[in-house]
């Protein structure tokens, strides 16, 4: 760790996935001038899909979740500047302030802050018991409620957060009730038969999953959340729940310093925003992608925070390479791996290969024709093999692409 200097050539905020691999890529592209490296928490740089999952469940300690040991960052002088909040920026004059008043300037600004949970905004959402997913101290402040006794969770989203802590959480040995407002689980990124699919294996595996289930407000006794009261007057009484509704972009600083922002800071094809010598990428920089028909999009990924974190290193170099990568996203649920290529967002065909009884089957799918995106579940060959389809906007025959005996990599000319 670093103490903090009045100025650096490169001043990264954010020291997750992105930010980090942002510092590494500048070392790799032979960039030789001063890095520091900013994150809001205390720890070194780590990965953030193992919280919900291994780490949550206790199988890998935290040793092993971080992006690099710490005698990395001393070889390569990249400067961490842990438990540091950036809350404004000056782009005039290049300069961040903390919250604690301290100031740095900087010769090129990487902004790679992430997002912050999605709060609740009903009464009792601040109760003692109430827990989202997001850090380590929120996992080990969930943990720590199960090994003191806790074991009736309600788990509020029905997204990858949702699922794969309901999933934890069986394996540990609590009562699950998951509760999601849509009529499907992962009906933002997945179409409805794989929707169906991980509601039968979550239902199989005890969690009790309620559908178009709106909540009123949580409950109380004592200070602690004690039950969940639904909008149909029902209430679920619990001991803890799980918040995962997605995250609110930590952009405040860049828009009120005056950055293009929608959902997101906006960022053209090199990371770059609209102010000078600033660049974002992330979880909070929003980009245009081919792979969502030209739109504007955020993605909440770890491959697409480290591939725009590539991007901006080389900008920054003097490399001039855009933004063109395959989105591919993974999650891991009991003894179901889930891999997805693409973005299915806009479909209007999908074409299943194999049998969804037997545990593994693809859902491929097509917009005007064209292979947009491929849910992948236990299937590796598939995911490995759809990649060059999805890429290339692939016409294959729907026939073609639903015979399971034909491999993906033969259908592409």
């Amino acid at each position: 760790m670093m103490s903090l200097q009045n100025e650096y050539d490169v001043l990264i905020v954010g020291a997750g996935h992105g930010g980090a691999q942002t510092a590494i890529s500048l070392r790799q592209s032979g960039f030789s001038g001063s890095i520091a490296l900013v994150g809001d928490e205390p720890e070194l740089p780590y990965e953030r899909p193992p919280l919900s999952k291994e780490y949550l469940l206790g199988d890998k300690p935290f040793e092993r979740i971080l992006i690099r040991p710490a005698s990395y960052w001393q070889d390569k002088r990249i400067d961490l500047l842990p438990g540091r909040t950036v809350v404004a920026v000056d782009a005039a004059e290049r300069i961040v302030t903390f919250a604690d008043g301290a100031q740095a300037s900087y010769g090129d600004l990487v902004w790679a802050a992430g997002g912050a949970p999605r709060r609740l905004t009903c009464n009792g959402s601040d109760l003692a018991g109430v827990h989202c997913v997001r850090n380590r101290a929120d996992v080990d402040r969930l943990r720590a409620e199960i090994d003191a006794g806790s074991r009736r969770v309600v788990v509020i989203g029905g997204g990858y957060i949702g699922l794969e802590s309901a999933a934890v959480l069986r394996k540990l040995g609590c009562e699950v009730i998951l509760i999601e407002a849509l009529d499907r689980v992962l009906a933002r990124v997945a179409g409805a038969g794989v929707s169906r699919f991980f509601e039968a294996l979550h239902r199989s595996n005890g969690v009790d999953i309620r559908l178009g289930t709106a909540l009123d407000c949580l409950e109380e006794f004592s200070g602690k959340v004690s039950g969940v009261l639904l909008a149909d007057g029902s209430i679920l009484p619990c001991d803890m729940v799980v918040v995962g509704i997605g995250i609110v972009p930590n952009i405040a600083p860049l828009a009120e310093a005056g950055a293009d922002c929608s959902n997101g800071v906006e960022v053209d094809a090199f990371c770059r925003t609209s102010l000078p010598h600033i660049y974002a990428i992330g979880d909070c920089a929003a980009h245009h992608s081919r792979y969502a028909d030209g739109a504007r999009i955020r993605l909440e990924s770890v491959q697409n925070a480290n591939d725009m974190a590539g991007i901006a290193a080389k900008a920054i170099c003097g490399i001039s390479e855009p933004y063109d990568r395959v989105p591919w996203f993974w999650s891991n649920q009991y003894d179901v791996r889930l891999q997805t290529v693409g973005l299915s967002l806009g479909h209007d065909q999908c074409v299943v290969r194999g049998d969804p009884a037997s545990g593994s089957f693809s859902a491929v799918y097509l917009r005007n024709g064209q292979v947009i995106a491929i849910d992948c579940i236990n299937a590796v060959k598939d995911y490995s093999q759809g990649r060059k389809l999805v890429e290339a906007g692939a016409i294959i025959d729907p026939a073609l692409l639903a015979d399971a005996s034909k491999p993906l990599k033969d259908m592409l000319g």
